[in-house]
């Protein structure tokens, strides 16, 4: 097999696609696959020992002012296309080197999470331009109609597949799919692991500024309202810090900047002077040091695909406060959708206004000690590279068996 592993945001994005691109192309290479990994911009792979050839594809970039003027210039239709914005021109303008190496290079599969790469590959192949199969990994919430039109999509959680099944059926669509799947992300668990004592958590907190015997909230993720709602967190973080248990504490939040981050910026100093940090951009390297000064993580998005950061967190030992989505559930290992604790931290209503202030306030040591150890046997059990990327391989060798 010949594998193409492609993100046009990686080296100079910093989010779970990209991060999900980089580190599949690490496994493989270190499972002996012939793997190359395509990226927008230079890549830091970490470990020395792992050789993955990586190619630069350098062209538009999402938020440049170019790429912003492009889109704001494209006609109605455009969005036919999937140039409605500068994501969808970046991916497009990376799809127009990346298709030459895939010729080139004969490749058997190109593995994505980029949806646009995945709809302009399968629109090569299918017109006899191309040979490479593409399988998209569905992360960004595309529709049920845009997915049907793929014969392989990796769908990161058991409830996406059926959710997008089942809607599909709705519409008189109910051709069999044989091979759409399920295969989660999966999270590097010799990178992410918990502190392991008082004095390695002491450590990352002095990094970060933080205080000794200071209760500690952490959050990854895209500094935004919309969709990761950080400013329902902050909000929420203010009202525990005007309890008791939260009068010393600090939220610590790390993500890329997004356009309304300033903004949530100054509401986190108006709301809770002095106790709420917010990183953008951690370096990859930086990112188990994160992990290891909080107490608790909180994501209080009420929606997800597959959100690699929680996972981080629970291979950190790390418990998580999460919303009863079936998808955030089943990632905590909750066995149903009702709210209370699982494995891997806690699910409630993140939604209702007061609900995550009165669980932080309600936390004790000992339920964190315990839950910190069944949220690392849960993430190694479920969500290791080592019980995910055997999932994958097998996944490939049947599209390639396809071809012959």
């Amino acid at each position: 097999m010949k594998i193409a592993v492609a993100s046009c945001g990686l080296g100079h994005v910093s989010r779970g696609i990209e991060t999900w691109a980089r580190d599949t192309a690490v496994a493989l290479a270190g499972r002996g696959v012939d793997v190359t990994l395509f990226a927008g911009g230079p890549v830091g792979l970490g470990d020395d020992t792992v050789r993955v050839p990586v190619v630069v594809l350098r062209g538009l970039r999402r938020f440049e002012v170019r790429t912003q003027r492009l889109a704001h210039l494209s006609p109605g239709v455009a969005w036919r296309w999937g140039l409605k914005d500068g994501y969808g021109w970046e991916q497009f303008a990376f799809w127009l080197r990346l298709r030459n190496h895939l010729r080139r290079g004969s490749f058997d599969i190109l593995h994505v999470q980029d949806p646009m790469l995945a709809a302009w590959c399968r629109c090569w192949r299918t017109r006899g331009w191309l040979r490479t199969r593409e399988i998209l990994a569905h992360g960004t919430e595309e529709p049920a109609t845009f997915l049907a039109a793929f014969p392989r999509v990796q769908h990161l959680a058991p409830w996406h597949l059926q959710e997008t099944l089942a809607a599909l059926h709705r519409a008189g669509d109910t051709r069999p799919r044989p091979q759409w799947t399920a295969m989660p992300n999966f999270v590097d668990t010799a990178m992410f692991m918990p502190a392991g004592s008082a004095a390695v958590q002491l450590a990352a907190r002095v990094a970060l500024g933080i205080q000794s015997g200071t209760p500690t909230i952490g959050c990854v993720a895209a500094v935004k309202r919309d969709h990761k709602r950080i400013d329902h967190l902050i909000g929420e973080f203010a009202r525990f810090a005007k309890t008791a248990a939260g009068r010393n504490a600090q939220l610590v939040i790390a993500g890329a900047r997004q356009p309304d981050s300033d903004g949530l910026v100054a509401q986190a100093q108006n709301a809770a002077p002095g106790q709420v940090q917010i990183r953008f951009d951690v370096a990859r390297a930086d990112m188990p040091t994160l992990y290891r000064a909080f107490d608790v993580f909180v994501l209080p998005s009420v929606f997800e695909m597959m959100p690699i950061a929680l996972l981080e967190a629970l291979a950190s030992g790390v418990p998580a406060y999460v919303h009863h989505h079936p998808v955030l559930t089943w990632i905590l290992g909750a066995p149903g959708s009702g709210e209370g604790w699982a494995p891997g931290g806690r699910v409630l209503d993140m939604a209702a206004a007061g609900t995550l202030a009165e669980a932080l306030a309600d936390v004790t040591p000992d339920r964190l000690r315990e839950t910190a150890i069944t949220a690392r046997q849960h993430a190694e059990a479920e969500f290791s590279q080592q019980a995910v990327i055997g999932q994958y391989l097998q996944y490939y060798r049947g599209v390639v068996a396809a071809l012959k």
